[in-house]
């Protein structure tokens, strides 16, 4: 399992479906009868909190708070690459609500 401290920036691969995916849509396939698709948006968080009990409490660019288990495997640690291009979209923890 990675280990997570506070201030570590995250990317969460949301699984979402929709009937018009958006541009940031990845891995875009079509539903059993074709009326609707199912894909994944990047999230670019960082981590605000880590819990004795296997959770992390995390923060959304525009301060919102999510609580998700660590060993989600949809939860990855965002490269140095990623940090770097992504790095407006990361939210700025001290700015945090």
């Amino acid at each position: 399992m990675i280990q997570f401290k506070v201030g570590d920036p995250i990317v969460y691969h949301k699984p979402k479906s929709s009937f018009r995916p958006g541009p940031r849509a990845r891995q875009v396939y079509p539903l059993a009868h074709g009326e609707a698709y199912h894909y994944v948006v990047d999230k670019f968080w960082k981590v605000a909190k880590v819990n004795d009990d296997g959770t992390l409490v995390v923060v959304t660019r525009t301060g919102k708070k999510h609580l998700i288990e660590a060993s989600d495997p949809n939860i990855s640690k965002a490269r140095l690459f990623q940090h770097i291009i992504y790095r407006k979209r990361f939210p700025i923890l001290n700015a945090a609500r």
